[in-house]
């Protein structure tokens, strides 16, 4: 198949644009429930420790209602908590961890006003990140946004388990190099972030070629 279902994420994992690369046609997934601990509101960057998770505030559906809930959310209706300082706190973890990299100043411009600007959907800043990362990568896929949801999508590959930020569904990139590799050594399947910083304009070229994760879960 030429299409694939996809969820939109927080500057996803390299498996997710390694299938995005590889695919003609994306359909991004609009109406599904929001689920926790996932690359919906988190994703994984390497800093002088290791391995760091970065996550988005969300304001929670009880304390919205101020009555006892379920949990249960559309993904597009969730909103970010901005009581929170996350964005100036992601921002400044991103440019410790990757001021060194070779191509970070030269996005640094361009990413910077998603840190600065104020987003009130989770799944708008998720659009505006994913957008981000087309222009890096020089793609522009074809991308349709589903109008209804579908437990068994037909006429694409179902992707959105890709999501899960428990897994990485057997998924193991090609090496490149990372800031802090030679202290830890290579960390697998981290942001997109962290190979667009390290490879710049080679960094569609390095998703193109890699083995796609699984998609029998």
């Amino acid at each position: 198949m030429d299409t694939v279902l996809l969820h939109p994420a927080y500057f996803g994992p390299v498996s997710q644009y390694a299938v995005i690369a590889q695919y003609e046609k994306i359909v991004f997934e609009n109406f599904d429930s929001y689920q926790k601990q996932t690359h919906r509101n988190r994703m994984y960057i390497y800093d002088a420790n290791g391995k760091l998770l970065l996550n988005i505030p969300i304001k929670h559906k009880s304390s919205l209602t101020g009555a006892e809930s379920d949990g249960r959310q559309l993904y597009k209706e969730v909103l970010i908590d901005n009581s929170f300082e996350w964005q100036k706190q992601h921002w400044r973890a991103l440019k410790a961890s990757y001021q060194t990299s070779p191509f970070f100043e030269f996005y640094e411009d361009e990413l910077i006003y998603l840190y600065e600007d104020q987003f009130s959907h989770l799944m708008d800043f998720n659009y505006r990140c994913q957008a981000f990362v087309f222009d890096a990568l020089g793609i522009e896929p074809e991308i349709k946004k589903s109008e209804e949801y579908f437990r068994i999508p037909k006429g694409m590959d179902n992707g959105r388990h890709l999501i899960s930020a428990k897994k990485d569904f057997n998924f193991l990139s090609d090496r490149y190099p990372q800031v802090f590799e030679t202290k830890h050594q290579f960390i697998n399947n981290l942001s997109i972030l962290d190979l667009i910083f390290n490879l710049g304009p080679q960094s569609l070229e390095f998703l193109e070629i890699q083995n796609l994760p699984n998609f029998n879960f």
